[in-house]
């Protein structure tokens, strides 16, 4: 067997078998095969793409490619995982609530690349939060208040590091079968027993179009089933921001306000319906309602809340930030973005507000890139909003004056508003 013969196999449109699939993720893991040569396969899958076994076989690989965390001594561990969006503040809020309900939550999350930081980002703007534990702490933080949120210590799923790297150079990153083995490997080396996935579709998204969105959910629904890890897939709407804020601190208020009772209508129905899921793969609750229903009474009664001050001071955190949000490091400049017409909000482009937010500096383009915590973009007014002109649509965070009227700008222009209103669907379809 070589790495020529199998390359030959896909770009004939052949099925690889197992030994296949598990001797070019081991040798391309190692340094064996070279980058041109692993090239030439991820582009005849892309062309040719992978059959139902062929993925998951591709997905086991390189789950086992590094470490494989256990979490069985821990009981039922639901994982929650979003393909990526604009203002994807969800974790923050959905981890407290479920752990509250004494449902454990031990989850790894990443760094963000690209329009604003990842959940571990955000964390760190709490001051003193450690995002680095041994996984004994980690575990152990678990069992003592039901929950944990690291970054990824451990070094899993190498060979999706390496290929996910690959793809993004040379152009096949929308491949279906290469971004379902990609995420479900991550989910099973972390050890989840149960996987709820929210498959975000539109302009924000990985997948723009609601049938490449149910590919991509159909796929992974059957990984799951093949590898024994039940799974169920929400679809749910990226065509603007998910919620009011988009940035690091920012989302992290947001978060905050949710589970006092402020929750804004789409993150709500995101957060409940993720959550109302995870409840019931974790044997808790078969009626999705009931759940929704329980989710609000741990928001109503404090205990979501104080779930999330457990976490924060359990790992070093300064969880007074949780009750005067006005310690979070500001931005120097907040201009407001005013409406020049009357009508309804009928778009705002969530991969251009990226973009915008990006530029202010609450991404990276590069991993090595520095994250400004306290800026980004305040929406007033989302899709079906009705609006006068003079209102203020959004406000711009900025440190950089120039950025600040630039964004100012760019993200007047991304405001569509016309006289009819739009409907929109924050949850689009649900694969179980």
């Amino acid at each position: 067997m070589n790495i020529q013969e199998i390359i030959s196999k896909k770009r004939d449109k052949q099925e690889l078998s197992q030994e296949e699939i598990e001797y070019f993720v081991t040798n391309y893991t190692n340094g064996q095969i070279a980058d041109y040569q692993a090239a030439a396969l991820v582009m005849a899958i892309y062309l040719n793409g992978m059959n139902e076994q062929e993925v998951t076989n591709l997905t086991i690989s390189m789950a086992h490619s590094g470490d494989v965390l256990d979490l069985s001594d821990l009981g039922t561990v639901v994982d929650k995982h979003s393909t990526g969006g604009i203002g994807d503040k969800v974790t923050l809020i959905l981890a407290p609530i479920i752990a509250s309900l004494e449902i454990p939550v031990a989850k790894m999350s990443g760094r963000g690349l690209g329009y604003t930081g990842g959940t571990i980002d955000k964390l760190e703007s709490i001051p003193g939060y450690h995002t680095s534990l041994s996984i004994e702490k980690f575990k152990n933080n678990v069992k003592e208040i039901n929950i944990s949120l690291i970054g990824q210590t451990l070094n899993l799923a190498p060979a999706d590091k390496k290929l996910y790297a690959l793809r993004d150079s040379i152009s096949t990153t929308e491949s279906i079968p290469l971004i379902a083995s990609s995420i479900m490997s991550k989910k099973i080396a972390s050890g989840a027993n149960k996987i709820v996935l929210d498959v975000t579709c539109g302009s924000g998204a990985f997948m723009k179009t609601l049938p490449q969105a149910e590919e991509l959910a159909i796929t992974m629904k059957n990984i799951g089933k093949l590898v024994n890890k039940e799974t169920v897939c929400i679809i749910t709407d990226m065509e603007e921001p998910l919620g009011k804020t988009v940035g690091n601190s920012l989302e992290v208020i947001e978060a905050i306000e949710a589970l006092k009772g402020n929750m804004e209508q789409d993150v709500k129905e995101v957060v409940f319906t993720l959550g109302a899921y995870m409840i019931k793969l974790a044997g808790k609750g078969n009626n999705i309602q009931e759940n929704k229903q329980r989710m609000q009474e741990q928001i109503n009664s404090g205990k979501a809340l104080k779930k999330l001050k457990q976490l924060i001071e359990k790992q070093g955190g300064d969880s007074s930030y949780l009750d005067n949000t006005e310690k979070f490091s500001k931005a120097r400049y907040i201009f407001p973005v005013i409406a020049q017409k009357s009508g309804y909000v009928v778009s705002i482009d969530a991969k251009q507000v990226g973009e915008i937010s990006m530029e202010l500096g609450a991404g990276r383009t590069k991993k090595e890139d520095c994250i400004d915590p306290s800026v980004g973009i305040v929406l007033e007014k989302k899709i079906g909003n009705e609006v006068k002109k003079g209102d203020v649509l959004g406000f711009i965070h900025a440190n950089d004056e120039n950025l600040a009227k630039q964004a100012q700008k760019k993200l007047l222009s991304i405001y569509q508003i016309d006289n009819n209103k739009k409907e929109k669907k924050n949850i689009i379809e649900i694969i179980e």
